[in-house]
């Protein structure tokens, strides 16, 4: 009986020991970490599976506040792992889209754009086995704002940059299709001239390829930023 309280004790102690046991954080080995809370941690094989190792985190920081409704600036950050840690290849805002910088309204306890990001996931649109990230994000200042779809691809293994940008007044939503070697994008469909409030089309979906060099949008339902 003695030996079995011992044991238990001991156990005891070894269950306490690792509950206060520092916790490693989710960016450890970031440099430099990724701004405010972290929303979103992906691994992308962007020189394809098993060889350099990337991961793509949205975040956000607190900028102010305003009748207990908090405004943010958003973050996407690209890193690539290297010596032992992630180094940081690719930022937005700072190193330009998908999101912008958040400013302060004149005179008032606002900031804007009111944004949101989302990572959609990876697909293999360009290349079989190398992966895309396909990020989703919706910034607005007055009226609906806008949506946006961009895609990012490795340019030379080590660098990173956006090469296709698809944006919708109002908003614009994207899923991987079946076998990751497509996109699907939805959101309201404005011919030429619509107003805001009366799209052409409530609810389009187009689907996007990459086919001999080229994107391909079809129906061409979204504005095309650039591809």
């Amino acid at each position: 009986m003695k030996r079995s309280i011992a044991t238990v004790a001991t156990a005891t102690l070894l269950i306490c020991a690792g509950a206060f046991r520092p916790q490693r954080s989710p960016t450890a080995g970031f440099v430099p970490p990724p701004p405010g809370s972290v929303a979103q941690n992906e691994r992308v094989a962007f020189s394809g599976s098993g060889n350099i190792e990337w991961r793509a985190i949205v975040s956000k920081e607190r900028v102010g506040a305003s009748n207990n409704r908090g405004f943010y600036q958003w973050f996407l950050s690209l890193y690539m792992l290297e010596r032992g840690a992630y180094q940081l290849r690719y930022q937005s805002p700072r190193n330009g889209g998908p999101l912008s910088r958040v400013t302060q309204a004149n005179g008032a306890q606002m900031w804007f754009p009111v944004a949101q990001a989302r990572i959609v996931g990876t697909a293999s649109l360009m290349q079989p086995g190398v992966h895309q990230l396909v990020v989703q994000s919706h910034e607005m200042a007055a009226d609906c704002g806008s949506g946006a779809v961009t895609i990012f691809a490795t340019q030379l293994r080590r660098n990173i940059a956006a090469v296709a940008r698809f944006e919708n007044p109002c908003d614009l939503s994207a899923t991987i299709g079946a076998g990751g070697t497509s996109i699907e994008l939805k959101g309201p469909y404005y011919a030429s001239g619509a107003a805001l409030c009366c799209p052409t089309k409530a609810h389009a979906t187009a689907e996007l390829r990459y086919r001999d060099g080229a994107w391909i949008l079809s129906p061409k339902y979204f504005k095309v930023v650039f591809k």
